[in-house]
């Protein structure tokens, strides 16, 4: 009878060795060899299995970092049978479970990367927003002109300054040298909050003019922009409110002549090297002597024309030297210092730049006409 070999065995085999494989073992040897085997096994599945690995949301990726990473994790369970593990296989069976960890920490590392940047591309999407193309603005032509203003001055040393548009009857006409009884402070003229004491809607800017001569010792030279109230009929030619560039000089030895030059170097930056001013004098509870200031009409040369009704001249500005009265008023010594102030309408520079007929344009928001001043900006 024929020798019959091991592996011709009848016996099923165990791990691919035979059952005399096993007999011939001791039983501790035999327990460590099942343990490696069954712990490889594992690791290559996983393997396999973090491959494949797939999340639709941040809760999905959590969950998964959590089976495979967190400290009851499969993998950390992997590293605690992996203490069982016979000497001479801690060596290839700890490089897999490194292989493993790691392979496990990147894939749950890009699939977080991965849903950041689509959270990011849907975060900057606005579902508001229209479709059509969105037309670029441009400034306002009250801005525009009101820029221009500021720089004009500003290269003749005039510093911007501010102040509330909610004023107090002292600042808007007491320290100014307004009588008590001047048409301005009747309801008619004026739109008042209150009454005793008297609080209201500055009527011009002259009130910032005012602060800043009770705050700061001359020399002074400001430019006070901003909008102001009064209550009149709207019309073409009139709004309850509009907006002033009013300007401030003090300073020893202040002239009506520096006054001119200042309006002469603004009108001819404003309007052209061409232009021509005239002074005519006039009245302001504030200035003494006034004057109105003129400039040659830009559209016929001075000639006379509809537009200037025929004149040659189209006033734009009102000024005049500051009144003794409103430098003491605001402790200023009048028989030290002087200084000239003036005052102009944004609005009536604008419609002369630019030709507008209704003064309700420029608060109408209408886009057809403010479409008109892209080629301003």
């Amino acid at each position: 009878m024929a020798e019959r070999k091991a592996d011709d065995s009848p016996f099923p085999s165990f791990l691919g060795l035979s059952v005399f494989y096993w007999k011939s073992l001791p039983f501790c040897l035999i327990l460590r060899k099942i343990i490696n085997v069954m712990l490889k096994e594992k690791i290559n599945n996983l393997l396999a299995e973090i491959e494949k690995l797939k999340a639709e949301n941040a809760d999905q990726i959590e969950a998964l970092r959590i089976k495979y990473l967190s400290k009851k994790g499969e993998i950390s369970a992997l590293f605690d049978e992996f203490r069982t593990v016979s000497p001479e296989q801690k060596k290839e069976l700890g490089q897999l479970l490194n292989k493993l960890k790691t392979d496990a920490t990147n894939r749950i590392n890009e699939m977080k990367e991965s849903f950041s940047d689509k959270l990011g591309a849907v975060a900057d999407l606005d579902l508001t927003r229209t479709p059509d193309p969105i037309e670029l603005g441009t400034r306002h032509p009250i801005s525009l002109v009101r820029n221009k203003i500021v720089d004009i001055f500003s290269r003749q040393g005039f510093v911007v300054a501010d102040g509330p548009e909610v004023e107090d009857d002292w600042h808007v006409f007491s320290s100014l040298n307004f009588a008590p009884e001047h048409p301005a402070r009747d309801m008619q003229d004026t739109f008042f909050i209150t009454r005793d004491p008297d609080v209201l809607l500055r009527t011009h800017t002259s009130c910032v003019q005012s602060r800043v001569m009770m705050k700061q010792k001359p020399p002074i030279r400001v430019l006070c922009p901003g909008r102001v109230y009064r209550n009149e009929a709207i019309s073409a030619r009139a709004h309850c409110f509009f907006h002033q560039v009013e300007g401030l000089y003090i300073d020893k030895n202040v002239s009506f002549a520096d006054l001119k030059q200042a309006l002469l170097f603004f009108a001819k930056e404003m309007f052209g090297e061409e232009t021509k001013i005239r002074l005519r004098p006039s009245y302001f509870p504030f200035t003494e002597p006034s004057a109105e200031m003129d400039i040659s009409c830009d559209l016929c040369g001075g000639k006379g024309c509809s537009f200037c009704k025929g004149s040659g001249w189209v006033e734009i500005l009102g000024c005049g030297m500051v009144d003794p009265n409103v430098l003491e008023n605001c402790g200023i010594d009048s028989k030290v210092y002087s200084g000239f102030a003036f005052g102009m309408g944004v609005e009536r520079i604008t419609n002369l730049k630019y030709k507008v007929k209704d003064l309700r344009m420029f608060s109408e928001n209408d886009t057809r006409f403010l479409d008109e001043f892209k080629s301003a900006f």
